[in-house]
């Protein structure tokens, strides 16, 4: 018997963000019906924004946008449900994303706002998955984009591991550029090649890695657009490539893009568009690895700034922010893009993140 699937969803808490989220839900996943069970609520969290899952499956952690903390929650693996654990200060403020270096004894933070910036932080993670203090602070340089409002100073937005795990790359929405740091020893250096400078006020916000080539995509979010890139797992070096829009031509208002996702089999790159409410689709070339525009299909809600695929990559959950509702699409590669819709949609105040457990 394989364990049930639980998907662990951030939200939007305070009066600041106009939200009405209630903190983590935990949810019982359906994949054949594409439904959430709601089974828990911890309504104790201020803006858990940003979660990532340590590879037991038996830690989970937070970061609390606007705020300058992480917290760490443990899961029971049978149940799925959580326990609070710890909450640590990680300076900056406004914590955006996280990631669990490959070693499983470190955590690095995306701090997006500060007195004269944002930085990026590593904290050590204990054998219990309890977090010490910052261990290390790093500020980014460079000249501030175009964007009078948005692009003040650095604002990393984002700071996965590459494949392999020796490097750190961080889109910084404030610069225009994609970082390159190594990691050895629990600690970021600059890359021979330190960072990918990117168009002036494209403001790159999350990227995806390529299972298969060597490739990243960038999300930019001001100007709204996809940037693939070479990336040498190697040598850290990054070469950008191709820019497409994540928006049809006929679309005219305001939007900006949030999420990026390669699907698993390497064949399709989704982007989600906040404004024009919607998810693009792109076709990759097997080759070459560029993007082919494909089209794009309503999210189901208002404001989708986050998506993820499930476990088994049968279907797509859109969480619509502004909407209060996580929608389910089928990931059907035959089904036309203007005829989807979405296949069932569970309430939830204000979501910003999902991340699943594993099936075992």
């Amino acid at each position: 018997m394989t364990r049930p699937v639980f998907a662990y969803v951030g939200s939007r808490t305070t009066r600041e963000r106009n939200a009405r989220g209630e903190g983590i839900t935990v949810f019982r996943v359906d994949e054949e019906r594409g439904t959430l069970d709601r089974i828990q609520t911890v309504a104790h969290l201020t803006n858990p924004s940003f979660l990532a899952m340590n590879a037991r499956g038996d830690r989970l952690y937070t970061v609390h946008g606007d705020g300058h903390e992480v917290s760490v929650l443990a899961v029971d693996r049978e149940t799925g449900l959580l326990a609070f654990m710890q909450t640590q200060d990680c300076g900056g403020r406004n914590p955006v994303h996280l990631s669990i270096a490959p070693d499983g004894r470190h955590l690095v933070v995306s701090d997006h706002l500060g007195q004269q910036g944002g930085t990026v932080v590593v904290l050590p993670i204990a054998p219990d998955g309890l977090l010490g203090p910052v261990q290390q602070r790093v500020a980014l340089p460079g000249e501030p984009g175009p964007h009078r409002k948005e692009q003040p100073f650095a604002k990393p937005h984002f700071n996965p591991f590459a494949p392999g795990g020796r490097f750190v790359l961080v889109p910084d929405k404030g610069l225009d550029r994609v970082f390159v740091f190594s990691f050895e020893q629990g600690r970021l250096a600059p890359a021979a090649q330190p960072w990918l400078q990117c168009r002036e006020g494209a403001g790159p916000r999350h990227l995806a890695f390529h299972p298969a080539l060597p490739r990243a995509y960038v999300v930019n979010e001001l100007d709204s657009t996809v940037l693939a890139c070479s990336f040498d797992a190697a040598t850290g070096r990054m070469e950008g490539l191709q820019v497409l829009s994540t928006l049809p031509d006929h679309f005219v208002g305001n939007s900006r893009a949030a999420e990026i996702e390669v699907s698993r089999d390497g064949r399709r790159v989704h982007a989600s568009n906040r404004g024009a409410d919607s998810i693009a689709v792109f076709d990759v070339d097997a080759a070459t690895g560029r993007l082919f525009w494909r089209g794009a299909f309503p999210a189901g809600g208002r404001t989708p700034r986050f998506f993820a695929s499930s476990p088994l990559g049968s279907r797509m959950f859109v969480l619509n922010e502004d909407s209060d509702g996580i929608a389910c699409f089928a990931l059907d590669d035959e089904a036309p893009i203007d005829t989807r819709r979405p296949i069932a949609s569970t309430p939830c105040g204000s979501p910003v993140c999902m991340v699943f457990s594993e099936r075992v």
